[in-house]
């Protein structure tokens, strides 16, 4: 009896090893939350750091006491930028996984594709940074803390007419959902405000290395501007060869440019590049420089915008759930919706619009010396207020 009763007590102290933590105790159970990123393929920087950013914000919950008196844990997954992972991951995440919230860290593509998913088992999800219209209209459990496709595409615009006074511009668009949802909003903002004109566009393909055809074919029409939607490959490779042909043109591009990638890949030719983004590295916010301050400290690299970005996503699902005070997901789906002018990471959050959309001002970053800093922000409703 007395070997038995050390076994058992042996095992107990073993079991708890894992939940020595102060105000937690294994009969709490805990709060899982569902992530998905791409951590392999084209994508996979974006994706550790949308990762990076969503597992900083669990452990500071964590250190903050949890939720509801529980831990929460992060139950991630990697969708290698692939629409068919996704729907898989998505699956897992609510018949397996039994997460109560779920946020996408990844690309429209896979974002899209998940999204009827939680949808139909009435999960919330949150999508951090994918811009495509159609990831909140698979229904109402589908909000987006990043920018919709057009509304970004209108501040790009709002930056080219008002803050460069552009009156020719040339416009590189990647062929893909993303860069045709940002080209859309960017054009109609220029046919809104007026006094320029687009003398070039024309579309690439994602992966593309060889611009100089492109480019050439743009400097022919003099421009004054040249607008690139782009991901951090293709945006270096942009800057890069806009400089070796000695073309003295500024390039305004978007929050793909949004990562330390492009920094180290554009190298000297990114300096002064101009984005529209969802962080402004220069807010006096607690908020965002103490953000700033423990991502660098804890992966030695300055954080991005997808980073900033999922951090906030996971902290809008924390502050839903105590809002709610309950892991009911028909609770913090409604408690999502509730939520008004939240301080976050990357900036205010003025409310979510009846579509799940974002309200929120675009921030506006320059790269000087190598690193991003503050240009602007566009905070006009006309410009920020999503359609729907």
């Amino acid at each position: 009896m007395k070997k038995l009763l050390a076994l058992v007590l042996v095992a107990g102290l073993v079991g708890g090893i894992g939940w020595a933590k102060p105000g937690f105790s294994k009969a709490d159970g805990v709060i899982k939350i569902g992530f998905f990123s791409p951590l392999t393929g084209f994508a996979a920087a974006d994706g550790l750091s949308a990762l990076r950013g969503a597992k900083l914000a669990v452990e500071e919950i964590n250190k903050n006491g949890g939720l509801l008196g529980k831990k929460v844990v992060l139950v991630n997954y990697d969708d290698r930028v692939k629409s068919s992972e996704a729907v898989a991951i998505a699956r897992k995440l609510v018949t397996k996984d039994k997460v109560v919230a779920a946020v996408s860290g990844s690309y429209s593509g896979p974002t899209r594709a998940a999204a009827p998913i939680f949808q139909q088992f009435k999960i919330p999800m949150i999508s951090a940074y994918a811009v495509h219209p159609e990831i909140t209209k698979a229904g109402n459990y589908i909000f987006r803390n990043g920018f919709l496709g057009t509304v970004e595409g209108k501040a790009m615009g709002e930056v080219a007419l008002k803050f460069l006074r552009a009156k020719r511009i040339a416009l590189l668009v990647i062929d893909n959902d993303y860069g045709r949802s940002l080209a859309e909003g960017v054009k109609m903002r220029i046919r809104q405000l007026g006094g320029a004109k687009i003398v070039y566009e024309k579309t690439y393909p994602i992966g593309e290395k060889d611009f100089s055809p492109l480019l050439t074919a743009a400097k022919a029409e003099k421009p004054d501007l040249l607008i690139a939607t782009a991901y951090y490959n293709e945006a270096a490779q942009i800057a890069r060869q806009v400089k070796q042909m000695g073309w003295n043109i500024q390039i305004l591009g978007e929050e793909g440019y949004d990562s330390p990638k492009f920094l180290e890949l554009a190298g000297d030719a990114a300096n002064g590049v101009i984005i529209t983004t969802n962080l402004n590295r220069d807010d006096l916010s607690s908020i965002t420089q103490n953000f700033i301050k423990n991502f660098k400290a804890k992966y030695n690299e300055d954080p991005d915008m997808v980073g900033a970005s999922s951090y906030d996503a996971v902290m809008l699902l924390a502050k839903a759930i105590k809002k709610a005070k309950s892991t009911n997901p028909a609770k913090i789906r409604e408690a999502l919706q509730s939520l008004q002018n939240e301080v976050l990471a990357t900036g205010v959050l003025y409310r979510f619009t009846q579509g799940r959309e974002v309200v929120k001002p675009v921030q506006v970053q320059i790269v000087k010396n190598g690193a991003f800093h503050y240009y602007g922000i566009i905070a006009d409703p006309d410009v920020v207020t999503p359609p729907w």
